[in-house]
């Protein structure tokens, strides 16, 4: 297989990452056996670019950064290589959607995301994660010309999908709507989508999309699993995000990105 990938894309949270937000030393030295037999790196995420800034340095990371799903890309210095915004009356629906189900409501633009209630569930972990933390205000419709992501937050899981389900629907073409972990719906523009990101990356280094491999965790993973040449999906996937991958690998908690480069790109 490795004769044949020239670039893993890895997922972060819960894949390239343990759920305590680790980088382990041990998927460090994988991705720098990666790099070693010639075979490149790259990250995407739901979180913002600057939300992976701490995975640069330990991984030497020289690739296009993926972040909002593919929403806004970057380099390392986090200058802005292509950005993709909603469209605004999608975006209104999608707001107005969420809060018919009942959902909290996110909005991100290209350098700041807001809300209405900063004591919700996941607030305080998503402003750890991402670094960055969130302007509170009562009207996230006037932000709308300019988001590049839409986040419902339940607890509710069957809430979560059951709102996936109806915005998809009722969206269409006009967004991704992708869940990037049970109590979180990602919305963004339709190109923004991690099955975007292996296009866009085979483009960027001249390969085909067959040469690139892939591994993550959730649902949102599965868009780029159908288009990459070969996908990986981690133990504790849900059985029909493994069911879309080219193989399994073990959990997140057991070391599972680096056993699966090590099986399948480094032996």
């Amino acid at each position: 297989m490795s004769q044949n990938i020239r670039l893993v894309l890895s997922d972060v949270d819960n894949t390239l990452v343990t759920k305590q937000k680790v980088l382990t030393p041990r998927a460090i030295k994988a991705v720098q056996a990666l790099r070693d037999k010639g075979i490149k790196f790259a990250v995407t995420s739901g979180r913002p670019p600057i939300g992976m800034r701490m995975l640069f340095e330990p991984l030497t990371l020289d690739t296009p950064i993926a972040g909002f799903n593919g929403g806004m890309i970057t380099d390392t210095a986090l200058h802005p290589i292509l950005a993709r915004t909603l469209n605004p009356n999608a975006a209104k629906q999608a707001v107005e959607m969420l809060e018919e189900a009942g959902l909290d409501i996110w909005v991100y633009t290209e350098k700041q995301w807001y809300l209405r209630n900063p004591d919700a569930a996941h607030v305080e972990r998503e402003a750890w994660t991402t670094q960055s933390d969130p302007a509170v205000t009562d009207d996230l419709f006037s932000l709308l010309n300019d988001t590049v992501k839409i986040v419902g937050v339940s607890d509710d899981g069957e809430r979560v999908k059951s709102a996936e389900r109806h915005i998809k629907t009722t969206l269409g073409n006009q967004a991704s709507v992708n869940r990037s972990q049970p109590y979180y719906l990602d919305i963004t523009h339709p190109d923004a989508n991690k099955g975007g990101v292996v296009r866009y990356l085979a483009e960027y280094y001249g390969i085909e999309p067959a040469q690139i491999a892939v591994i993550g965790d959730s649902a949102n993973d599965v868009e780029m699993f159908t288009v990459a040449g070969f996908s990986i999906a981690m133990g504790q996937a849900d059985d029909e995000v493994k069911a879309e991958a080219s193989a399994v690998t073990s959990s997140v908690e057991d070391e599972g990105f680096a056993k699966a480069m090590e099986e399948h790109f480094l032996s």
